[in-house]
């Protein structure tokens, strides 16, 4: 009698590492979730989908089923044991929760770094030399006229919030722009993984940073990490970008201050309540919006994808996994 393959459930299709999916598929069955809502996922799960020894999911998962908070977690199959997430955030995962159940998590944090630095210096650069209102200026036919100065990054204090790989990565492109890099993180780096960056408080960043640029992962302690009185702090005509989650930045409080001036521009890839956006963020020229596409690169996707499938595979045929998430591995 032959054996049966484990299953892994896919909670999103593979788009761009085919040859991955179809190598994984030699060695597990997988299946696309049909389901449509939370409720019929649920229903679904105590019958279609009760075997089940992996899934795999990306940021958009939640489309269908929302987050995968406790009471996900808790309806979950005994036969499930890993979740392999294809992306660096992993906020809408209860670490805890799976904990809990002996569920493994994974991430996929390698794979996003240089495609997530490479926008970070486009809305960093965008939102200085003002760039939103000239392209909506040239759109409407007004070619150069009444458009503000930009501003050179020359010169300029460009302040890390968060130096993880993406942190460091914007650092090392910021620098031959000739911008002077500050750096709060929960740990200070060696002189090496500085990249050049000098590590400073908090509250000295915020004071002296003519830009600041978010990289901290969103967490109950980083949420509205960014408020009224951070902001209150800040240079007049500070420029605010934000490649990392909109929770961490108050948006509210960061649209009243772009209006009032206290904040010259912004550029923003994420926002607090996506794909909702602040109105006043909207109808303000200073704000360089766009749409969470930190990743969304055809050669990011694909690094991003083999390492979620290759987390999967790794775990349904007993192998050590590449990536569990940091709150998982073993304390030094």
């Amino acid at each position: 009698m032959p054996v049966s393959k484990p299953k892994i459930l896919f909670f999103n299709p593979v788009r761009h590492a085919t040859p991955k999916l179809e190598a994984v598929s030699r060695v597990a069955q997988v299946e696309v979730v049909s389901s449509r809502s939370r409720e019929e996922f649920f229903h679904d799960i105590q019958d279609k989908y009760q075997d089940i020894k992996a899934i795999y999911r990306t940021s958009a998962s939640g489309a269908v089923v929302g987050r995968f908070d406790e009471e996900f977690i808790s309806r979950l199959p005994p036969s499930l044991r890993f979740i392999c997430h294809n992306g660096a955030g992993y906020d809408q995962i209860d670490v805890d929760a799976c904990k809990a159940r002996n569920i493994a998590v994974t991430y996929a944090p390698d794979p996003v770094t240089n495609a997530t630095a490479d926008l970070t210096i486009f809305l960093l650069l965008g939102a200085l030399r003002q760039l939103n209102a000239a392209i909506f200026s040239v759109r409407r036919g007004c070619f150069k006229s009444g458009l503000d100065f930009g501003q050179d990054p020359q010169g300029k204090t460009l302040g890390i919030l968060g130096m993880g790989r993406i942190g460091r990565a914007v650092v090392r492109r910021a620098l031959p722009f000739g911008l002077k890099a500050l750096y709060f993180n929960r740990t200070q780096l060696s002189d090496e993984q500085a990249e050049g960056a000098t590590y400073v408080s908090l509250d000295r960043l915020l004071a002296e940073s003519d830009i600041i640029s978010i990289h901290v992962p969103l967490s109950q302690t980083t949420r509205h990490l960014i408020g009224a009185k951070e902001i209150a702090t800040m240079k007049p005509g500070v420029v605010i970008v934000n490649t990392a989650r909109g929770a961490i930045v108050d948006e509210s409080a960061m649209a009243d201050a772009l209006d009032q001036g206290q904040i010259a521009a912004v550029g923003l890839d994420v926002y607090e309540r996506e794909p909702l956006i602040d109105e006043r963020l909207l109808k303000n020229e200073r704000a360089l919006l766009i749409p969470h596409l930190g990743t969304h690169t055809t050669e990011t996707l694909a690094q991003m994808e083999e390492l979620a499938m290759e987390n999967a595979r790794r775990g349904v045929m007993g192998e050590e996994l590449l990536t569990i998430v940091p709150e998982m591995l073993p304390k030094s």
